[in-house]
């Protein structure tokens, strides 16, 4: 499309009776490109094991002789079996899906958030937080972390009491800096809101990436009704396509998202597919140590060419120092190689795919800065 088409859109756009809270805002999307490596959207970049693909197949086949009927209201198989994934003592109960982890924070937000609230979260964080919020007319407000990009327990605890926000969006391993925050932070934050009524949302897209010793927030749910962990079958699972995000709560949060949930919102294919493949839980996590490997082998790599990798429990590297990132991004891209230009000034973050995908990366980043 050029700069015309886009003027012309954006014209169309702005005549309609848009919400002032709308306007002038763009999209959430990563580049969609064809290119010979994709490492720019933090997907599991291993194909789905054919032995899982033929169960989904199966389990889709069997649900479309019956798509004339709604399907189950409260999925209530695909809870049971989530909350056997998860463990903790976790009952069907505790368990919450959406079509992916964005509609279940999006519910969190017309359940707790709207008109007249706040949600605090801690840039630079997921970029959808902000999106989301505004959808909802939620007012978004952007804490401040370290310039390390580190967040300390005493730090955070005092942005909750100075900012009284309705929800706290925590998002461990953090998209983009791919680091764990430690749970003195979920628990600080979650006693500074006490006062507030604090919803306190943790993040845990990635969790199944994370370096040997961090714990996950789920350890932190008993007697702490309104904490939430919400998790994500498009990472590890590496099922981006089926749609399938979740959430562990107290009962009382999940019986708050049904007042909010549109009718019969995970479709009979979606539950299909998604219980299928909790059935081939190993199969479908047997690629997650590779991928770590590679991870930590991006991240060796980066720092013997004199660059700054963080420290990564995810499935991603976030990096620098450059003078020009972007210039670096589309160094790259010529070579085929996409990765993310997050928009942090000096930095960019690549995706930890295959063996041969990290070295097609790692080949081309030597080019790029030897040029």
């Amino acid at each position: 499309m050029t700069n015309q088409q886009e003027q012309a859109k954006t014209v169309a756009l702005e005549a309609l009776p848009l919400r002032d809270n709308l306007r002038g805002q763009f999209p959430y999307g990563a580049p969609q490109l064809e290119v010979t490596h994709l490492l720019n959207t933090n997907e599991n970049t291993h194909p789905v094991p054919q032995v899982v693909a033929d169960a989904i197949g199966k389990a889709v086949h069997t649900a479309a002789t019956s798509l004339n009927r709604y399907p189950d209201r409260e999925f209530t198989e695909l809870r049971q079996r989530l909350a056997a994934y998860l463990g903790h003592e976790l009952t069907e109960n505790n368990v919450w899906a959406a079509n992916g982890s964005n509609e279940v924070l999006q519910q969190v937000l017309q359940a707790f958030g709207g008109p007249g609230r706040k949600v605090l979260s801690f840039p630079p964080t997921y970029s959808m937080y902000p999106l989301l919020a505004s959808g909802t007319n939620t007012e978004y407000i952007s804490g401040v972390r370290a310039d390390d990009f580190t967040l300390t327990p005493d730090e955070a605890a005092r942005q909750v009491k100075d900012t009284a926000p309705d929800i706290v969006f925590l998002c461990s391993p953090n998209n983009p800096t791919g680091t764990a925050l430690g749970l003195d932070v979920v628990e600080a934050v979650y006693q500074a809101g006490e006062q507030f009524n604090t919803i306190v949302v943790v993040d845990e897209a990635y969790e199944e990436f994370s370096l040997s010793g961090t714990k996950s927030a789920l350890t932190l749910l008993q007697g702490r009704e309104r904490l939430i962990v919400s998790r994500t079958m498009s990472k590890a699972f590496a099922l981006a396509g089926a749609r399938l995000g979740y959430l562990a709560t107290s009962p009382q949060v999940t019986d708050a998202l049904r007042l909010v949930r549109l009718p019969y919102h995970l479709s009979a294919i979606t539950q299909a597919a998604a219980n299928a493949a909790l059935e081939h839980v190993d199969v479908l996590l047997a690629t997650v140590d590779e991928i770590k490997a590679q991870r930590d082998r991006i991240v060796h790599e980066l720092e013997e060419m004199g660059l700054k990798p963080a420290v990564s429990d995810s499935n991603f590297v976030f990096f620098g120092w450059f003078e020009d990132a972007h210039a670096v991004w589309q160094g790259l891209l010529d070579r085929g190689v996409l990765i993310r230009d997050v928009g942090i000034p000096h930095h960019l973050r690549v995706t930890a795919g295959t063996a041969e995908e990290t070295t097609a990366f790692l080949v081309a980043l030597r080019e790029v800065i030897s040029a």
